[in-house]
């Protein structure tokens, strides 16, 4: 099973605040430990907010917002994608981030669609079409 596990902004964060060298030394151990472990499949800090954009799609047109956004606490810092047996293993993970700050944070967990979880509108063929778009995907990056 595959999550995403995403940390949440906050005012610090969100305003261009770069980590410590005690934020990246913790951070570099915890990630040294997913790797060991065999469980991360990604991870990356976000910039923040004033350099990203949304897209509003409506009835065959977009628009586009530029950042930053309100509400920092509801957007994303950074994530990592680790694979593990169970909601539960992943949650025992997220427990073990480095918090160098007496500030609350929030870290949000949520499962990754595999195949299966589509049922039988999943056809064959789209399962065989898919395959070759994302191996195609990952050999170009």
């Amino acid at each position: 099973m595959r999550f995403m596990v995403m940390i949440k902004s906050d005012e610090r964060t969100d305003s261009g605040a770069l980590p410590t060298a005690e934020d990246l030394e913790a951070m570099g151990r915890y990630n040294e430990e997913l790797v060991k472990a065999g469980v991360l499949r990604a991870g990356e800090g976000l910039l923040d907010s004033s350099k990203g954009a949304r897209v509003r799609m409506s009835g065959g047109t977009s628009t586009v917002i530029d950042g930053p956004f309100t509400e920092a606490k509801e957007l994303v810092a950074g994530f990592w994608l680790l694979e593990v047996k169970s909601k539960e293993e992943a949650v025992e993970w997220v427990k073990r981030i480095p918090c160098t700050t007496d500030e609350p944070s929030m870290v949000e967990i949520r499962q990754v669609f595999e195949a299966a979880d589509f049922g039988e509108a999943y056809t064959p063929e789209l399962r065989e079409r898919d395959s070759k778009l994302y191996s195609q995907g990952v050999e170009q990056a």
